[in-house]
């Protein structure tokens, strides 16, 4: 009978798990730091997310505040918003479908 019945090296399966784990952070960390812009309103509202999604900035041109339809405002400010979150959406699935490949065929992992 073969050493382990035919089954894969389980040593070389939990280095390959930790080693895409590693990298998996690394692609993580990356994105937390990258930042990526959205926009509305033709430019007049503009958001910037990281590549996880957490808004740092807001850039409002005083061309699209009136105080007499905030209203307006309030739907470019969430379009802008929206916008950035699509791109890093776009941005994470770039860097992070290849690692989940990867780890898609690992049984008992939690991807």
């Amino acid at each position: 009978m073969m050493p382990g019945g035919g089954q894969p090296d389980m040593q070389q399966l939990l280095q390959q798990a930790q080693k895409m784990q590693q990298e998996l952070a690394s692609v993580q960390q990356e994105l937390a730091e990258t930042p990526v812009e959205g926009s509305a309103g033709g430019g007049l509202v503009k958001a910037t997310v990281t590549g996880s999604g957490e808004l740092t900035g807001l850039v409002i041109d005083p061309r699209a505040v009136d105080p007499e339809d905030t209203e307006t405002l309030s739907d470019l400010v969430v379009a802008a918003v929206r916008d950035a979150n699509n791109a890093a959406q776009q941005l994470q699935q770039e860097r992070l479908g290849p690692l989940a490949q990867g780890l898609g065929g690992m049984p008992g992992l939690p991807f």
